[in-house]
């Protein structure tokens, strides 16, 4: 079965349309929550920092729950497939456009964090750890997606969501006791270390590998559901 681009591109671009103001409000409160982080405080860095990662996990689970969940519990998907769509072309479309919708604040985001490191006070050890946190956020979305796409329970999709953002805390748990990442994150220097890359290869090539695996699954459905 081919794919049909130029349907794959309207659905596409119908989802941007919906969603981009909603999105354009999310990448204003995580500017919002730089301004915090980069004022260089205590005070003001945890709570930043806080807003920062709610800012984030929100705009990933808002892509998923407004393109699929929602679309599924009001028929609208069923509706798009009553149309000369093929499965292929709906799985191409929805998998493009909610990584669209959740790539765009994330990148600009994830920029603008890079930026207030290294542009005030603060260390540039944190750009290592920021990366690791955004590499944890991206991979849970990936996960979160993925279940979306494949299962009709809106309850298994919605604790996806929560499960694998909540995971969170327990990662970065975990990182403050890895000692080649926690003894650089004051450092005034960007340090690379194996373990630090190793865990930024294995968040990226599994969530990659989730979202093939979903891809490759819907493309053998005859149906999208």
């Amino acid at each position: 079965m081919n794919l049909n681009l130029p349907v794959v591109r309207l659905l596409v671009l119908k989802d941007w349309q919906l969603f981009q103001k909603q999105l354009a409000l999310y990448v204003l409160a995580g500017f919002v929550a730089l301004c915090f982080i980069g004022l260089g405080k205590p005070w003001a860095f945890y709570v930043g920092s806080l807003m920062l990662i709610i800012v984030m996990v929100a705009s990933a689970c808002f892509s998923i729950s407004t393109s699929l969940l929602v679309e599924r519990k009001d028929k609208t998907l069923a509706f798009a497939m009553s149309l000369p769509v093929s499965p292929l072309d709906f799985t191409a479309a929805k998998l493009a456009g909610n990584l669209l919708t959740f790539a765009v604040p994330f990148v600009v985001i994830l920029a603008g964090t890079v930026g207030v490191v290294l542009a005030t006070p603060l260390p540039d050890g944190l750009v290592v750890y920021s990366l690791l946190v955004f590499a944890w956020i991206g991979f849970a979305f990936a996960v979160s997606l993925a279940v979306a796409m494949s299962v009709e329970s809106e309850g298994w999709a919605t604790f996806a969501m929560i499960g694998s953002m909540v995971l969170i805390n327990p990662y970065l748990m975990a990182l403050g006791q890895v000692p080649a990442i926690q003894t650089r994150i004051a450092q005034d220097a960007i340090v690379w270390t194996p373990e630090a890359l190793g865990l930024l290869a294995v968040l990226g090539g599994l969530g990659l590998l989730v979202l093939a695996a979903t891809a490759w699954h819907h493309a053998r459905k005859p149906a999208f559901y």
